[in-house]
């Protein structure tokens, strides 16, 4: 089992409508994936139709075993089931700061779902948080969506100097651009900046297209309702380079 984050220290560059993306992709392809929504404001929870559960016992969850699974939900697409957010969760760090070795509390939560996914995808929440250090920790890969801007790259060396920091691979540590338009004069030149070969980033980038802000009033991935658009194309191109990426055959 793989377990790839969506990461960035900054929303709104597109964490979660890549999450959402991928784990279609991923599904499509026939892996048995969950999609784990780990932001209290349930983005990918409401993009996969699915709804978050009454209440949220966080301390419970972080357990595993049954009642975690107990929370899963299923699509409408065959291989991919997501576990849904929860305002609750804007109380997992509190919770994962009670719990011994809290860099790597989540794991539990993890490890039970080995045997029954292919790959987990968690879209997390913006910031550096215990959160995001214990996914930092237990991720195979981590990957952040970046707006080819002079702010979203800061952002992006930033995440780059707390893994240098804390002494994590830099090897899990990936980037494509997000939200490009070519249009603009920045975007071409970041983008031709951060091309060369040693780079960091991977080849897709995802255009800022106005059929992914439409993922909110379809409550479905892009591929879902206009699959032959290029913001499609797009993802799939990204997932060929994630999947390659994760050696997942």
């Amino acid at each position: 089992m793989k377990i790839l984050s969506i990461y960035n220290l900054k929303g709104g560059v597109g964490k979660t409508t890549t999450s959402v993306n991928l784990a279609h992709a991923a599904a499509q392809d026939g892996f048995n994936v969950l999609l784990c929504d780990l932001d209290p404001q349930a983005a990918a929870t409401f993009y996969l139709n699915a709804s978050s559960p009454d209440s949220m016992k966080t301390g419970k969850l972080l357990k595993g075993k049954s009642f975690a699974h107990k929370q899963i939900c299923q699509t409408e697409f065959i291989h991919l089931d997501v576990l849904p957010a929860h305002l609750e969760f804007r109380n997992l760090d509190r919770k994962l700061e009670e719990e011994k070795k809290s860099e790597t509390a989540l794991s539990s939560l993890f490890k039970g779902f080995r045997g029954h996914y292919d790959l987990i995808i968690a879209d997390a929440p913006a910031g550096i948080t215990l959160l995001s250090e214990n996914l930092f920790q237990l991720s195979d890969r981590v990957l952040v969506p970046t707006i080819p801007s002079t702010l979203s790259i800061n952002c992006f060396e930033q995440v780059q100097g707390f893994f240098k920091k804390e002494k994590l691979s830099k090897k899990k540590l990936r980037a494509f651009f997000s939200m490009a338009d070519r249009r603009k004069k920045l975007h071409r030149e970041t983008i031709q900046d951060f091309s060369s070969e040693d780079s960091p980033f991977l080849s897709s980038i995802i255009p800022a297209a106005s059929v992914i802000e439409q993922m909110g009033e379809h409550r479905r991935p892009v591929a879902a309702f206009a699959r032959r658009s290029p913001a499609s194309q797009a993802y799939a191109h990204l997932w060929s380079e994630v999947r390659e990426d994760l050696s997942l055959d």
